[in-house]
């Protein structure tokens, strides 16, 4: 066991007004299986760059442990798996690498393929196992699990709850649930380190967070009382004053004695209420400000004139040379929330391009209301480029709904003059959703639309779709998600 002590760092990017970690100070333990949790665009990866020291910074990180990153970036993709994993992790004992690949279920067979004809499952696994090799390494695994099916992200989670001295970053609940047992959080305004999984942090956070909205209120409420207190004080001072005057012109004989205890006692009172007043407002200041926003989004889904919107029987789709789906069946029934499964390469996002109208080459019955408005969310976020305003543009929806969407999926307003091309994985995602939330349509159609996507963004979006219940045909790995969201499940 060793100590991560990180004192007073501060770092911004060059160009950059703000910084994205300010004055941080904390102490993380090796034998920790940490979890990483914070809104996209908080600094997570950025901090674990600053860990392997890949940026300049001020303050200090000290630690007695080598670090090593997840995804390790492979330039020779066709390479032999073997010599990847050799790159990798350098001496080890071959008996050693069969075991952590048994672990998670991975054929020795893989070991001498190219690289680059592995499937994400696959080369996610042998990554981690050549990792996990390296003794006395503390390993910053970044988000593993995304493009994973659900299958695959419950091996992944059953082997690092098997191992410690790690930090994952991760958005899955399920994952931060049952393999962590400490919790790092960027918060809104500052950094928090505590023992326990996502659903304790979670807990603390919400008990935290409602404590501080009731004091809030109760200051706002003191805060009122007390301004009228003081104007009250004003009015009683000039009564004083005004007696003194009519007093003087009236030729009646002033007591200056009591007239004055009266007013400095008056002014000692109000001086007292002031105080209190200031010294309220200064408390009310030092709250909400680790709230994070999760204002309530909205959708409007619109009705069709039948309930049948679509069907599917015996369909196989063939795909750049290949059956990428064979003999599906199934109906979508207005108001339904579907979640199709399936391994990856199943072909759920060809089906997906298929129900909304790509030309692919298919045989059995496909039927699709023609009339039917469909927003699709597509699985890849890379060709997103240019400024927002020009994509509310193309896309032809209401840029002042579009930007307010992504205020409330934590967007700062410094956001909206980037180039989209510089976005985060989890920000790319989001400019989608909230694309699809400002079109008005029969059916939703969401390819993993929660891949890089923050925890507390997730929940504003189950809330929204619980609230307003549109029609939705989904692939999401999030089993969390899918168990709240889909009145049923597909299974290809």
């Amino acid at each position: 066991m060793s100590l991560i002590n990180i004192s007073n760092l501060t770092f911004a990017y060059d160009g950059s007004y703000d910084n994205i970690i300010q004055q941080a100070s904390f102490q993380l333990d090796t034998d920790w299986k940490l979890g990483f949790i914070g809104r996209n665009g908080k600094g997570k990866t950025t901090f674990l760059k600053l860990l392997l020291g890949q940026y300049d910074y001020s303050g200090k990180i000290s630690a007695n442990v080598e670090f090593d990153y997840f995804p390790y970036e492979v330039a020779d993709e066709q390479l032999i798996t073997m010599e990847v994993i050799d790159e990798v992790c350098g001496p080890y004992q071959q008996w050693e690498l069969v075991r952590e690949l048994s672990l998670l279920q991975v054929d020795d067979e893989v070991l001498w393929r190219s690289f680059g004809t592995l499937s994400h499952g696959e080369r996610t696994k042998v990554l981690l196992a050549a990792l996990f090799l390296k003794s006395g390494h503390f390993l910053l695994i970044d988000e593993p699990t995304n493009h994973l099916d659900r299958e695959a992200r419950e091996l992944v989670c059953n082997y690092l709850n098997k191992k410690k001295g790690f930090i994952l970053v991760s958005h899955d609940r399920f994952l931060l649930d049952n393999c962590v047992d400490h919790i790092l959080s960027f918060n809104k305004s500052d950094i928090q380190v505590c023992k326990g999984n996502f659903s304790s942090w979670w807990e603390n956070k919400d008990r935290r967070d409602n404590f501080e909205l009731a004091r809030h209120e109760k200051l706002q409420k003191d805060i009122k009382q007390l301004g009228a207190s003081a104007r009250r004080m004003a009015d009683w001072s000039d009564q004083v004053e005004k007696t003194k005057v009519d007093t003087k012109n009236s030729g009646l004989k002033v007591d200056k004695g009591y007239v004055g205890h009266k007013a400095a006692k008056m002014m000692k009172h109000a001086t007292a209420v002031a105080n209190r007043r200031e010294a309220a407002i200064e408390e009310k200041s030092r709250l909400l400000k680790n709230i994070d926003s999760s204002d309530s989004l909205k959708i409007h889904p619109l009705t069709f004139h039948t309930s049948k919107l679509l069907e599917l029987e015996n369909v196989s789709i063939f795909y750049e040379g290949r059956t990428a789906c064979q003999q599906v069946r199934f109906s979508l029934q207005q108001g339904e929330r579907i979640s199709l499964k399936g391994k990856n390469g199943s072909g759920k996002s060809s089906l997906f391009k298929l129900i909304c109208g790509e030309p692919l080459c298919f045989k059995g019955n496909f039927r699709r209301e023609s009339q039917l408005k469909v927003s699709y969310v597509p699985q890849d976020s890379s060709f997103l480029r240019g400024s927002l305003t020009d994509y509310a543009r193309e896309s032809q929806i209401d840029e002042s709904l579009f930007k307010t969407i992504l205020r409330k999926l934590d967007f700062s307003r410094v956001q909206f003059e980037k180039d989209m091309a510089d976005y985060s994985g989890g920000q790319k995602k989001k400019v989608l959703m909230a694309k699809s939330l400002c079109e008005q349509a029969h059916l939703y159609i969401w390819d993993e639309p929660l891949n890089y996507v923050d925890v507390i963004s997730r929940m504003q979006i189950e809330e929204l779709l619980l609230s307003y219940a549109p029609t939705l045909l989904f692939v999401e790995h999030d089993s969390v998600f899918c168990e709240k969201i889909a009145t049923r499940q597909i299974e290809l």
